[in-house]
């Protein structure tokens, strides 16, 4: 991948295999799967930033793009979009390969926003970088 590629897409975070228990009943990869698994990556790199528990409070702009299959290893990208005082804004692409490809294709993307947390699940400041 490039260096402007990567910039774009930001740092990997969750490279997994879409197995058959995944599927909808159409035998396609769910999208609540696909949309977990974006969560579980936005969820770590806001933990990591805000150097302790952060909730998702709110998601926006996905939009499937193309399907998952199963076999396909998904790859996920994050990117920080903003801080602020309390709240981290986090962009996750989700880019799948076919098993016996080297070719990757975007598969969605989206908007995830956390807010930092204490031990009483109450909001607290984001700490400096």
């Amino acid at each position: 991948m490039s260096d402007d590629l990567a910039a774009e897409r930001g740092v990997p975070v969750i490279r997994t295999i879409a197995m058959p228990a995944d599927t909808n009943p159409a035998g396609d990869i769910f999208g609540g799967w696909l949309m977990a698994q974006m969560d579980l990556a936005a969820g770590n790199v806001a933990a990591r930033r805000a150097r302790g528990r952060c909730a998702t409070i709110a998601v926006e702009g996905m939009t499937f793009l193309h399907p998952v299959f199963v076999g396909d290893e998904v790859s996920l990208y994050a990117r920080i979009v903003s801080v602020g005082r309390s709240s981290l804004k986090i962009r996750i692409e989700a880019w799948r390969r076919a098993r016996e490809s080297e070719e990757t294709t975007q598969v969605t993307q989206a908007l995830f926003t956390f807010v930092a947390i204490d031990a009483n699940r109450r909001p607290r400041p984001v700490p400096p970088d």
